[in-house]
């Protein structure tokens, strides 16, 4: 059976060949020796900042049954390091370029996102607003709602690209704080950052990380982040970026039946560094047979049947939180 699926999605006017793309922080050059990077839907540059960070103190990373843990610490060079260095090593490939970024106040992420901005090359900037804000007393931007529409204001008012918000999933409320960001400009909304975790190595009784917390990622957070993915989708009408153990077409499918537009693979590129084509080509083949023309007809498609008993009812987890 043969038919052509239109693979091609638009996050908030930037139109990509696929909803497939790398997460922040887990993508690099040296990939383009194991997959066609013009097949992918985009680029995710690893988070950079103005200061120069040499990251948190060894070991960084610990394995979990079906997951990571990390605390890399958000290691940069720099502005002109990215700017001379890295960004010359996209610019032969057609696939668009986004920008993640990081900065301890909102001032700061304006300053950087205004200076990235008038850089070519660049088609949109995915704010990190995960990580912690000096104005808050060490808080991430994104566990509240006013300290998130103060930081994406400040952004939006700062560049004219494409913007999106890079949220925590270590709030109660995500869907308060997606809202937040999209009444303040963004124009996409990425659900979501690593899970805080920790572990404890049992021959030493000290902490497995040397800073002492780090990111759980990978499979074990799956269907916590879908979940948050389709609280986030039903509650903003700006386009969702799903992100969280996807390893699979199938998981792709999950997150864009709970309401994603698109997906970022992070973990997977670890164990398998050409899982985001897999993962492209059998999108497609999902698509074909089903008998789906377009992958975007995916988008919000689970099922919810109401409940016979008033007492059984579904509730909608946007609405009771």
């Amino acid at each position: 059976m043969s038919m052509n699926v239109d693979l091609s999605v638009d996050i908030g006017g930037l139109r990509l060949r696929n909803p497939v793309m790398p997460a922040s922080g887990t993508f690099a050059e040296g990939l383009e020796k194991v997959m066609d990077f013009n097949r992918l839907g985009a680029f995710v540059t690893k988070t950079i900042t103005r200061e120069l960070r040499t990251g948190n103190p060894l070991p960084r990373v610990v394995e979990q049954p079906g997951s990571l843990i990390n605390a890399i610490g958000i290691p940069s060079k720099g502005v002109p390091y990215f700017v001379n260095t890295t960004l010359p090593h996209y610019r032969p490939f057609d696939t668009p370029l986004v920008v993640s970024i990081s900065a301890p106040t909102s001032e700061g992420f304006a300053s950087l996102a205004a200076e990235l901005s008038a850089v070519p090359g660049i088609a949109a900037i995915e704010a990190n607003i995960s990580c912690p804000n000096i104005e808050e007393d060490g808080k991430a931007f994104a566990m509240r709602a006013d300290s998130t529409e103060r930081v994406t204001k400040a952004l939006r008012a700062a560049t004219h690209l494409p913007l999106w918000v890079k949220l925590t999933p270590n709030t109660g409320n995500v869907p308060e704080i997606a809202l937040a960001a999209e009444a303040s400009g963004a124009d996409a909304v990425v659900v979501s950052n690593t899970i805080l975790a920790m572990a404890i190595d049992l021959k030493t009784f000290k902490p497995s990380l040397g800073n002492i917390m780090g990111g759980l990622s990978g499979a074990a957070i799956k269907p916590i982040v879908l979940r948050q993915v389709f609280q986030c989708a039903r509650a903003v009408r700006i386009p969702v970026i799903g992100c969280g153990g996807i390893s699979t077409a199938e998981d792709a499918v999950e997150y864009m039946l709970a309401g994603a537009s698109a997906v970022q693979v992070g973990t997977a590129t670890f164990l398998q560094p050409a899982a985001m084509t897999t993962i492209i080509d059998g999108l497609r083949t999902f698509c074909m047979r089903r008998e789906i023309a377009r992958v975007t007809d995916l988008v919000g498609g689970v099922v919810i049947e109401e409940a016979d008993e008033p007492d059984l009812a579904w509730v909608d987890p946007v609405a009771a939180s």
